[in-house]
């Protein structure tokens, strides 16, 4: 059983940047592959980012890519994701997620967070 708390979501205007983190208990997480997902009102939750567990593997939406970073730090149990340039259509609940290092990055993962929201200002 893995538990997954997020933070660093709130409010920031276009061109900003937020960090998001994920703190991950169970020692089994250093071996899971991680990732963001987000979800804006009214619409489906969508991949962000996902990263492997030795890091040296990264997969990110083509809306995010360039602009966000995904990393983690085993030691510390944590995932991160640094937001640049913001924009208004950014805004919704981020989650993160993480699950066993099989099948794609970008589905199939097994547990999830509570979520924290992002809101980008025009």
């Amino acid at each position: 059983q893995v538990q997954l708390v997020e933070s660093g979501g709130g409010l920031v205007q276009a061109g900003g940047s937020l960090r998001l983190s994920c703190a991950a208990s169970g020692r089994t997480f250093r071996s899971y592959t991680a990732g963001w997902f987000r979800q804006a009102p009214g619409k489906e939750r969508e991949f962000v980012a996902a990263i492997i567990r030795s890091s040296s593997v990264t997969d990110y939406a083509e809306s995010v890519k360039g602009r966000f970073t995904i990393s983690r730090d085993n030691a510390k149990t944590t995932v991160y994701l640094q937001m640049n340039s913001l924009k208004p259509e950014d805004t919704a609940v981020y989650y993160c997620a993480t699950k066993e290092a099989l099948g794609s990055v970008r589905e199939g993962y097994r547990y999830w967070g509570q979520g924290t929201q992002v809101t980008v200002s025009s």
